[in-house]
């Protein structure tokens, strides 16, 4: 298992996600104080390329600096704010997950069990 090359991608994804947030962020603040350019924001983000935070922000800084740059220290901010508890949140949350997971297929192969026996009666006997 190739542990470095897992967290460099988780890494980029977790970045796309933040730039993600921090547009949202953004729109939802523009859309109070420029509602017109929450609009081209909103078109422009709706188009897909923002799956790849850092090619997102390379067009965006070519189409509009000021919003890039503003995108770009949100980021930074919800990174600097979130990420030291992220990996205990992420432990648990992933614990639990499984737990829920575990639960539920053991209730569904038990329910299997009992009622394959409950339709076979001969073999009780």
């Amino acid at each position: 298992m190739d542990y470095p090359h897992i967290a460099r991608q988780t890494s980029r994804v977790l970045s796309s996600y933040l730039t993600y947030q921090a547009v949202r962020v953004v729109v939802g603040q523009l859309s109070q104080t420029d509602p017109p350019l929450a609009i081209w924001l909103n078109g422009f983000s709706a188009t897909g390329k923002i799956q790849d935070g850092e090619q997102y922000l390379r067009e965006l800084l070519q189409e509009r600096q000021e919003l890039a740059l503003r995108v770009m220290t949100l980021r930074e901010h919800l990174a600097e704010t979130i990420l030291d508890v992220l990996p205990e949140m992420v432990r648990a949350d992933i614990q639990q997950a499984n737990i829920q997971q575990r639960k539920h297929h053991l209730e569904r192969i038990t329910q299997v069990a009992s009622s394959e026996a409950a339709t076979w009666p001969e073999l009780e006997s």
